[in-house]
Order: C-alpha cells, then structure tokens, then sequence
C-alpha cells in the first residue's frame, strides 16, 4: 500500500490557487502517513497572456518558513516533506544546481514543461507540427536536458507531452519512440536519478499513468529501481489519486518496492 504522495502544489504554485493548509487536511482525510510538498520553479518560463515574468517561481524563503511551521503543527498526524519541482532545460544547470545546494529540500523533481522555449500546454505552440513530431522533440529535449542539468532526484510525467497531443496517445507507443525513451532511461540510471509514477494521466483521461505502462516495464528491465509515486495534485480532493491502481501496476511491472525521499535519500517502501 502506498501511503506517501511524493508530487502535491499549493498556492505557492502559479497553477494552484489551493493554500497549503487545505492540501493537507486533504492528505489526512485519504490516510496517508507522510506527503512531500513539490511547487513548481520554472525559471525562464515563456510569458503569456494569462501569465506574467514571474510566472512559475515562488520566495524559497517564505516557502520553508511557511511548512516549517506546519510540520510542527502537523507532528503528530502526518510527516511533511518539502520538495520542488524543477522546470528542466538545457541551460538551467547552474541555476537548478545553485537553489538545490542553498535550500534543503527533500527531493526535487525535474520536470520537462517547456520544449524549444514553448509550453505545449498551449496547442498552438507548434503549427504545422504533428503529434509524433512534437512527442519526438520532446523526447530528444528531455535527452538534452539530462546532459546539462543534474540537481534533481527523479524525472517527473516522463511522458506528459502526451497529454497535450491533438489525439493524445493515437500516436504514442513505447515503440515508436525506442530509441529516445530507452536513452532517457539508461541515462537517469546512469546518472543515479529514477523516475516517477505520476497518477495525473488517469485523471486527465489518457488511460494510463505517466510513464506508459510498457516504459515502466522498459526501465524496470534496465535495471532501474529508483520509482516515487504522486498524484501532481493541486486540489485536495487530487491527492493520492488512484494510489491503489498505481501499486497494483508498480508491482505487475516488476517493482517490489516503491521509493520516497528525505534529505536527498532515497527510502525504499515495500509494495503490497
């Protein structure tokens, strides 16, 4: 049974208007002993309408000092960790490896949120571009991504692009993208980093969790053992989302043990 959410945002996200009091509370509500809080940091984020320079970056500061306070309040009902997610590019390694070293986070996620200075979450970012053209150079950014930064933990929604497709996973397989994915995978294990299960794909229709199932099986055949397992909630009733359907997977795809950090260190949980 899986009792930690290692991927949650409050307020302190530009996406969340949720205040961190309110993700925790929902936290008690589904039993789980333990949460990681990961905000979202993207540095450099493209600006649009809805969206200003400041998009996407939050006070550290005010950060630790607000889930400080709350994990005193919160002793004697639920373990709080505090994480970021990062927002991965190929010439963000001196920033992300500076705010990694300066505050100390319990895990941090590198995530792929913008791919050739563009956030696909906006579909007109890419004319004249179809779905496997854009999973691709996805793909190939998240390649270069791995070769200029390295102050993460896991990778986040491997396969998140997916999502923002015109036909979503109509054109997305394991194979047709071998030989990207399987680069991706040998790197992070090479690199020491694992990846995430992220139940935001079931809850955005797609069927299956981030990474599909068949890359799940791959980087477990490659020997890949580092797995955390989050919602990406950023509402209460979001969190621990399917959990039950995600252990069941972990272990269908060979996992014995799922994974959650603190300090930095990985923790092994035993599945089942």
């Amino acid at each position: 049974m899986i009792t930690s959410d290692c991927h949650m945002h409050t307020a302190f996200s530009t996406d969340s208007g949720t205040p961190p009091e309110a993700m925790l509370e929902g936290a008690l509500k589904k039993g789980l002993r333990a949460v990681c809080i990961t905000d979202h940091m993207d540095r450099d984020y493209p600006v649009h309408d809805e969206t200003g320079e400041e998009a996407f970056l939050f006070d550290v500061d005010a950060y630790f000092h607000t889930f400080g306070e709350l994990r005193k309040k919160y002793a004697e009902k639920l373990e709080i960790r505090i994480g970021i997610e990062l927002g991965l590019r190929p010439h963000l390694g001196a920033f992300c490896r500076e705010i990694t070293e300066n505050y100390p986070f319990d895990f941090v996620i590198g995530s792929v949120h913008v791919v050739d200075g563009k956030d696909p979450y906006y579909r007109d970012s890419f004319p004249g571009l179809s779905d496997t053209e854009i999973y691709r150079k996805t793909f190939r950014e998240t390649i270069e991504n791995l070769k200029n930064v390295e102050a993460f933990d896991v990778l986040g929604h491997m396969d998140y692009i997916v999502r923002y497709g015109k036909y979503q996973a109509k054109e997305y397989s394991y194979e047709a993208f071998a030989p990207e994915l399987d680069e991706i995978l040998r790197q992070l294990i090479r690199m020491g980093k694992g990846i995430e299960l992220n139940t935001a794909g079931l809850k955005y229709g797609l069927g299956f969790c981030h990474p599909h199932p068949d890359v799940l099986k791959r980087y477990r055949e490659l020997g890949g053992e580092i797995i955390t397992v989050g919602a990406d909630g950023h509402r209460p009733e979001h969190i621990a989302y399917e959990f039950e359907k995600a252990g069941e997977l972990l272990q269908e795809c060979g996992f014995r043990y799922y994974t959650e950090f603190k300090e930095r260190k990985p923790e092994f949980k035993k599945l089942g």
